[in-house]
């Protein structure tokens, strides 16, 4: 039976390129997973307390169909940590949904006609292009600079807003470059969206992983700014699999419609996995020691990775402030790309990364991102490995 044709436009190479790694584990080689950010995959534990918490409310016999929202407890606790964190939200502007994914979903559903057009970064979080392609919108990718740190090119970025242009997308702690944005930066951005009457959807998710401490929400440079702010439980709480995000909307009145667009849609999938909820009030109310080990052993792992593949001749790699994710580069022989140099890392050495043109950069540049949440002396064989097959590669 036919499919429609908007399932052809969508593609998410984070997971795409796993058939490629289940091919290789056939033949019977072990594969090096360093494709997909979960850090319970890499023996990071879950909190104790969120997880009594989730037990306690499927228990208890909260176990049926909540309201779409979310329940009152989860974004009166989401609204309280943005106002302790210098955001001034009401809870009847948090949406609880399930995971950040869907809320990058329901915003963009939101905002965005067919035909429309968003700014993303290069690199990006495929998602977001994943789900433009899904409602027939446009991706305008502005450039972030490896000789910066990654920082938004604003510049280019000037260049590519259109009278169809109705949404900015910021990543800041940065998927997959690991980036921090400096004040300066974030403030040039929301005089920029302000400027062309956009919205900006603000990836805050690893907003307490910055290895110098947690990062300030973009909200806190403008209390009036058109922001939609968006994270979830998955990675500074350690609990990926539960799908337990919020999604929060600036109080400035101009983004009232849009608030209610997106209960509209959150409307229409019921709402988000009920106990996990309950886990939502419990991680933003309780304990977060566990954070200050975790950014910790992450800047560890970043320091290792980015020693050791700026070793590597014919290899760079700017070294990431936040999160668990590094993006080089290597010198590829004329005519090879990206996804070329990835494939063939998997298949002749088990190491799984994600190549970068999966994230918006051009397959000639040779990006490519890898997950570093491996142990570090796993790590240090990863990269021993990386660098024989490298020279290898880069002498045929």
């Amino acid at each position: 039976m036919p499919v429609a044709a908007r399932v052809h436009r969508f593609s998410y190479a984070i997971r795409n390129i796993v058939s490629e790694a289940r091919a290789v584990e056939a033949r019977g080689m072990r594969v090096r997973y360093l494709n997909i950010g979960d850090p319970v995959a890499f023996g990071f534990k879950t909190r104790p307390h969120l997880i009594e918490a989730a037990v306690a409310a499927m228990r208890d016999g909260h176990n049926g169909y909540l309201a779409s929202p979310g329940i009152a407890s989860a974004r009166e606790a989401v609204a309280a940590d943005y106002r302790d964190r210098g955001v001034t939200i009401s809870p009847d502007r948090v949406l609880i949904t399930t995971g950040t994914s869907e809320g990058i979903d329901l915003a963009l559903n939101a905002l965005v006609n067919e035909g429309e057009e968003v700014l993303v970064p290069s690199p990006t979080y495929p998602l977001y292009t994943a789900v433009l392609a899904k409602i027939g919108a446009q991706p305008r990718y502005y450039r972030t600079d490896p000789n910066r740190d990654w920082l938004p090119d604003l510049e280019h970025l000037r260049t590519l807003v259109t009278n169809r242009t109705r949404v900015l997308v910021v990543i800041d702690p940065n998927n997959p470059t690991g980036a921090v944005y400096p004040a300066s930066t974030r403030r040039a951005l929301i005089d920029f969206a302000e400027q062309h009457d956009l919205t900006i959807l603000a990836d805050e998710v690893y907003g307490d992983l910055g290895f110098e401490g947690s990062v300030p929400l973009l909200g806190t440079l403008d209390p009036d700014a058109p922001i939609i702010s968006l994270s979830s439980l998955s990675k500074a709480y350690l609990a990926p699999g539960w799908r337990a995000g919020w999604l929060v909307v600036s109080a400035t009145p101009r983004m009232n419609d849009a608030l209610a667009a997106m209960k509209k849609l959150a409307d229409g999938r019921l709402c988000s996995p009920g106990p996990m909820q309950y886990a939502v009030t419990a991680a933003l109310t309780g304990d977060r020691s566990h954070q200050v080990v975790f950014r910790k052993a992450l800047a560890e792992r970043a320091r290792i990775t980015t020693e050791r593949l700026n070793a590597i001749p014919g290899m760079r790699c700017v070294a990431p402030r936040a999160a668990f994710y590094a993006l080089p580069s290597v010198s590829l022989p004329p005519g090879r790309t990206d996804e070329d140099y990835v494939l063939a890392l998997l298949r002749e050495t088990g190491i799984l990364c994600v190549h970068g043109s999966g994230f918006g950069t051009a397959p000639e540049q040779g990006y490519f991102r890898i997950v570093f949440l491996a142990d570090p002396g796993e790590l240090a064989a990863i990269y021993d490995d990386m660098g024989t097959f490298t020279a290898e590669y880069l002498r045929t």
